[in-house]
């Protein structure tokens, strides 16, 4: 028998935005077809706020990954945007670097891409990106929420002759495909390379295979048959496995493996070694800063990335820039500052010049550049980066406080970072999407920083839960 659920009432102290974008669980707060319509004409109602100077009607773009879900969330934001005389272009399915670089390219007024990343797939959730092509900024955010909870929208709807209408596109993914390609210098071609693809059943399962087959590259391809359910399914960036086993397998040159929406990479050398975020910085900072094109001599990396990246790209003259964590923070202090470099350790990695947030595709071949351009093996180029000893561990908490205000926190935390001195270093965050605070420590000696978490994790569960 269906399961019949509860009406969902939409409580004014929830929160729609979270770290990046609107995210949840489909048909549950916040991605229901009644809300992500009303998120629709939020956005619509911000747009019809905004100076116009192309003279002719809002347009957005909406492009999505393979979510089952996606279908509704579509359809919801599509309604609600024409209801308030926006027309809309549907892309289908489409990396979410693609939405932000095709927002910018086709003139439109904002893209919106229907994707819950990593999550797996009964996860949703929507990112709003402006004209710039770059993700809004948290004031508009907070006015698009502003708009959901406060106003009634339907006092702003349009008269029946101003409806927007919606159309689908056929050449979003050939566009994206050629400009993932022209992030790849000219001279230089994939002939001969053997390379094995996860895409994890997700947006970019076309796109991706194109642009690395159209460059020369003999390809092995993974995960690029979603029916709807299996995106990131034991597959892709966050199981790099599967494409380490295959590597050594078919004996290719190097493994890629992205995420479910491609905005992020992980890759795998030729011996089956998994090489992360980080060594993808360190390797594409170090070429590009003995080739004067790094700028500022500085990369921005968030406070997950290894301590070992600071001490390697110090030592080539290259500073880092530490953010909090998130890719939106990362691109927001790259553009602050001037830089051309960021991304974290997880394998979000951005190149300014080329996206306005991470691409694992456009990330992935920059490495790939650098393999030629140096004539070196990935396992040869990953060994610049020594990784120090890192644990993570996440402690469930009941409650959310100030930790400053904790007695004897401050103490604890000036404690261990006088023991790890300059060889270490502690990093406690709350997460942005669930109840749960992580406790990073970094050091020389795996013992000592295992015990160090322990007895953090153990002091922090007794206050907060």
């Amino acid at each position: 028998m269906t399961k019949i659920k509860a009406p969902i009432e939409f409580n004014n102290k929830q929160k729609l935005f979270g770290t990046d974008g609107i995210r949840g669980t489909a048909n549950e707060f916040p991605i229901t077809p009644h809300l992500i319509m009303k998120v629709g004409q939020a956005v619509g109602l911000w747009l019809r706020e905004q100076p116009n100077h192309k003279g002719h009607r809002r347009m957005v773009l909406i492009g999505k990954d393979t979510r089952l879900s996606g279908y509704m969330v579509e359809q919801a934001l599509a309604s609600g945007l024409n209801s308030m005389g926006i027309h809309v272009q549907l892309t289908g399915p489409l990396p979410t670097p693609g939405i932000g670089f095709l927002a910018r390219n086709m003139r439109v007024d904002a893209g919106i891409i229907i994707s819950a990343s990593h999550n797996p797939f009964h996860d949703n959730g929507i990112k709003i990106f402006g004209a710039d092509g770059f993700k809004i900024d948290e004031s508009v955010e907070k006015q698009i929420e502003h708009n959901v909870i406060h106003e009634n929208l339907d006092t702003y709807l349009v008269d029946s002759s101003m409806i927007g209408r919606t159309r689908r596109i056929e050449d979003a993914t050939g566009r994206y495909i050629v400009y993932v390609k022209n992030s790849f210098p000219i001279d230089l071609s994939l002939e001969g390379m053997r390379i094995v693809l996860d895409c994890a059943n997700g947006a970019a399962y076309r796109a991706a295979p194109a642009i690395f087959e159209e460059l020369g590259a003999e390809m092995i391809v993974l995960g690029s048959e979603p029916d709807g359910y299996n995106i990131n399914d034991k597959s892709g960036a966050l199981y790099p496995q599967n494409t380490c086993d295959a590597v050594v397998k078919y004996r290719a040159d190097v493994g890629i493996a992205i995420d479910g929406d491609a905005d992020r990479v992980i890759m795998v050398d030729e011996k089956g070694e998994v090489v992360n975020g980080d060594h993808i910085l360190a390797i594409c900072a170090i070429h590009m800063a003995k080739r004067n094109m790094l700028s500022k001599n500085t990369v921005v990396a968030t406070q997950m990335s290894n301590i070992g990246l600071d001490q390697v790209l110090k030592s080539h003259g290259v500073q880092v820039v530490r953010t909090d964590v998130g890719d939106k923070n990362v691109v927001e202090e790259m553009r602050r500052g001037g830089y051309t470099l960021g991304g974290e350790q997880s394998g979000h990695v951005i190149h300014l010049e080329h996206s306005t947030t991470g691409d694992g595709c456009v990330a992935a071949l920059n490495v790939l550049a650098v393999m030629q351009r140096e004539n070196r093996k990935l396992s040869d180029l990953k060994d610049i980066l020594q990784e120090r000893p890192q644990i993570l561990q996440n402690v469930r908490v009941g409650t959310r406080r100030n930790l400053e205000q904790i007695a004897g926190y401050q103490e604890l935390i000036k404690k261990i970072e006088t023991q790890l001195g300059e060889e270490g270093r502690i990093y406690i965050r709350f997460s942005g999407t669930e109840p749960v605070i992580r406790i990073l420590v970094e050091g020389p000696d795996p013992i000592e920083i295992h015990r160090w978490a322990d007895e953090v994790a153990v002091f922090l569960k007794a206050e907060l839960n």
